[in-house]
């Protein structure tokens, strides 16, 4: 594994670990405030953590351009106001399985995305990875039954999981657009600033004082956990390792959250770790070493 490439894989992989976390705050702050309410705390949290960490990071940052602000606010309708919309609106009416695969899904769409419009190239053994890894998740996700999602069947919230699909994917790869100017910080703020902005009339609609008031320091604990570590932290690591490795290879660490939200479920809800769950990790990480292999071994062939 290259040396200068490991550093970002790492942060990759604690990023997708963090996401994995932010099932069970999220399940802890919808206790007793609106989900929508959760997402605009959770944004403005992070933009009031982002803003004045920009301006000290990088104080000679270029204005943006119209064009740019154009960007940025397509960044904040896709990857926080819309993905945070639609993802909300599975959870509470598709089943649990179907909201969870959401994530899965996202690895394979952004790394096709990145094929079509960013020409990211993809070779035999990191198609093999990208696979495998995602059997693994959705072996996680079903519990060890991946014959339930035809039993399931075909409903009208699909068309909502398939909004929040390709809201997060369209947000990574328009990321490596902005990105060639701005660097992983400042298109994180601005794109958290800009999905604060439209978020805000929906919480204003759906926030009432009596839930504010009913929300304990487990909640509020929960909120600044999604504000400081899920929303600010990991999402500037998201878009670095996209700027350094291109988002078809940091989309596949993407399935590693169906192992973090299970081991979380397990410290915190008394969930059960089982066969189905070391079974689907041993794919995700097979997957993941995979797509980095093939990387590597690419990147071995054009120097020589």
């Amino acid at each position: 594994m290259e040396t200068k490439n490991t550093k970002t894989y790492i942060f990759l992989f604690l990023t997708a670990a963090i996401w994995g976390g932010a099932f069970v705050a999220g399940k802890i702050a919808t206790a007793t405030l609106h989900p929508v309410s959760v997402a605009f705390f959770r944004f403005f949290g992070a933009s009031l953590i982002l803003f004045p960490l920009l301006y000290w990071k990088e104080p000679n940052l270029p204005t943006p351009t119209k064009k740019d602000w154009g960007v940025f606010a397509l960044l904040g309708l896709t990857g926080v106001f819309l993905y945070n919309i639609f993802f909300f609106i599975a959870t509470k009416y598709a089943p649990i399985v179907k909201s969870s695969l959401v994530i899965a899904v996202n690895a394979p769409l952004i790394t096709l995305l990145s094929a079509l419009f960013l020409k990211e190239k993809m070779n035999g053994k990191s198609i093999l990875g990208m696979v495998m890894a995602l059997f693994g998740a959705v072996y996680i996700i079903t519990n060890g039954h991946p014959s339930v999602l035809i039993q399931i069947g075909i409903a009208p919230i699909d068309l909502v999981l398939v909004g929040a699909c390709f809201s997060w994917s369209t947000y990574s790869v328009i990321g490596k657009v902005a990105m060639k100017k701005y660097s992983p910080l400042a298109s994180t703020t601005y794109a958290t600033g800009f999905g604060t902005l439209f978020l805000a009339p929906f919480a204003l609609h759906y926030t009432s004082f009596t839930s504010i008031q009913a929300s304990g320091w487990d909640v509020w604990l929960s909120v600044l956990y999604v504000a400081v570590i899920v929303s600010a932290i990991s999402f500037v690591w998201w878009y670095n390792g996209i700027q350094k490795v291109g988002a078809s290879t940091a989309s596949i660490f993407i399935n590693v959250m169906p192992i973090s939200a299970s081991i979380m479920g397990t410290i915190f809800f008394n969930e059960q770790l089982n066969l189905a769950h070391t079974i689907g990790a041993a794919f995700v990480f097979g997957g993941i070493l995979l797509n980095i292999y093939s990387k590597q071994t690419r990147f071995s062939i054009q120097r020589h």
